[in-house]
This record gives C-alpha cells, structure tokens and sequence, in this order.
C-alpha cells in the first residue's frame, strides 16, 4: 500500500511538472505579438464621442432654428469639427483671454451685441491674418472697405492691423447692415459675403433670413462656425478644454500712449531712444507698416511705447 501511495504522489507530481512546462511553452511561444496588443490597447483607450447638441443656441440674442435637420446638422458640424481641432481651438482660449478685453468695450460703446467678438476671432483667429483675396488684420478688411469705413491705409500706414481703430471700422459697418436688414444674423453674413452678395440671393430666392437662403458654403457655414465657437468657448470643459489661468495669453499691459506729429527717420533708433527694441515696437504698433514714418501736415499718430516689465510673462510676477 505505501508503495502504491509514493507512486500516486509521484504521478501527482510528475503531472503538475508537466502542466508547468506547458504553460511556460504556450505563454513562451504563444504571447500576443506586438501588433495585437498595440491594437487591443488602441481599442481599449482610443474613443470619439458624438456631441450633444444643447437644446437652444443663439447669436447676438437671435436664436438658431435647431428644429430643422439642415441647420441641426450645419451646427453639428462646426461643433465636431470646431471640438476636435483641439490645437486651434485651445489657441482660441488662449488668445481670448488677451484681445476680448480690448474688442468688448469697443463693442458695446457702438451698440453691437458682444457676440460680434466670435466674429472677429472667426475670421481671423484673433491674429493680423492675410487672407489669399488681401482681406487683412483681426477684422479682415479689404483695403477699399477699409477706406470707405475710415481706416488709413497707405504704405508706411495701414490700420486695418490696428486693433482698436479696425473694431470701430467693423461697428460702423455691422450697424449699417442691422439697420438694412433688421437681423444681426443677416449682418453678420453680410460682414462675409458683402451686402451685394446677400441682396443679390434675397432678390433671387425670394427670402430674407439666413436660415432660409442658400449661400456658398463660407457663408453658409459662417454663424454656424460662429455659434460653434461661442458655444465651446462659454463651456470650455464641456468639450474636453482644460487649463490654467497661467496658460492663458495675458492681456498687454505696461506701456504708454505718445502722440506723434513729426517724422521718425528710424524706428530701430527711436526704439532705443524709449527703452525697447525694434521687435516689441512693432509687436504693439504692428500698423506701422515700414522702419520709418513720415508725418505729413497736421497728422498725428498714437504710437504705443512698452514700459520697464513689458516682456515678461505675469506668472513670474506675484499678480498670480
């Protein structure tokens, strides 16, 4: 009996010796390669989500008909595409914080609705952009338009990269168009295809709101884009965008204002001659548009001169 038992104990042993070095053998030569685990994690991890649409969106108190399919699903649209263009949007933030404050007082001193400031941002990323057609600066301005709505536009001097003086210009015209159409959705198209163009589709499809007009597809898109744009920008972690206050870009602080009515031979000199460079000149004068000005008559020009402590970023300061 006692030899019987050591032999079962052997078999026992010799049993679980075996299903050892099978199981060393199958994850030996049988483990998932490279690729299937890269693929199962991919899986695992990797997620777009669809977007709730919220229940009512508006533009400048004028609400977006959400109830029809099309505009629904142009809305959708530049909310996905908006969301998910992570770098560009989060620049957006990013810039907001810094230029917002100029354009908004600027905004409600002329009677426009503060969404007008998503316009801005729209059109040009909140940067002096040069479009292909020579639309140019925050506002995006062709140069006779810029003219007609009294902004200097020459070679040494062009205000269509002047911030505060293209808002203003950008007013004048939004009024005008409120004014003609009754809607500030309608003037906002206005604002991209030009009161020609819309007038010309109202005379040819008989309608008068945008929602109802068929337009080429910038314009078509426009205050989708806008709407879109506010929308992720009023609820930033709604869709995905986090951050700090030191991540946003610092409004421009620490510089003074002097009224020039003479020549400047050379910018790089009188940079110098006020504590600064020929770079940051610029950087807040970016209307100036050649290294000399040439004052003519009784003309005046506002020039922005940084102070001691221009440069340097407000998360080294004790303001946060």
């Amino acid at each position: 009996m006692r030899i019987i038992y050591y032999m079962e104990r052997a078999s026992f042993f010799m049993l679980f010796i075996l299903l050892l070095a099978g199981f060393v053998f199958l994850f030996t030569f049988f483990k998932p390669d490279e690729e299937t685990t890269f693929r199962e994690q991919y899986m695992n991890n990797y997620s777009i989500f669809a977007l709730e649409i919220p229940e009512e969106v508006k533009f400048a108190g004028e609400r977006l008909p959400l109830e029809y399919f099309d505009v629904h699903e142009s809305f959708d649209r530049e909310l996905m595409v908006n969301t998910y263009w992570h770098s560009q949007t989060l620049l957006f933030i990013k810039r907001a914080n810094r230029y917002f404050p100029v354009i908004e007082p600027i905004l409600e001193e002329h009677g426009i609705p503060e969404d007008f400031k998503y316009l801005a941002l729209a059109e040009s990323g909140l940067t002096n952009a040069v479009s292909p057609a020579r639309a140019i600066g925050y506002w995006q301005f062709l140069r006779d338009t810029a003219r007609e709505y009294g902004l200097e536009v020459t070679d040494q001097v062009d205000e269509r990269y002047h911030l505060e003086k293209s808002t203003v210009a950008a007013c004048k015209f939004l009024k005008e168009s409120y004014e003609k159409y009754g809607s500030w959705t309608m003037a906002a198209a206005s604002y991209n295809v030009g009161r020609r163009g819309i007038d010309s589709q109202i005379e040819i499809q008989e309608e008068k709101e945008y929602y109802d007009l068929l337009l080429n597809e910038e314009t078509a898109r426009y205050i989708f884009r806008i709407a879109a744009i506010k929308t992720i920008m009023e609820n930033p972690e709604n869709y995905g965008f986090r951050y700090r206050k030191t991540d946003l870009y610092q409004p421009l602080e620490n510089y003074y204002k002097a009224e020039i009515d003479t020549t400047i031979d050379c910018f790089a000199e009188f940079a110098k001659e006020h504590g600064t460079n020929y770079k940051i000149l610029k950087y807040l004068n970016p209307w100036l548009r050649k290294p000399h000005l040439n004052v003519r008559g009784d003309s005046t020009y506002t020039i922005k001169i940084p102070e001691e402590g221009f440069r340097l970023r407000k998360s080294n300061k004790d303001e946060l």
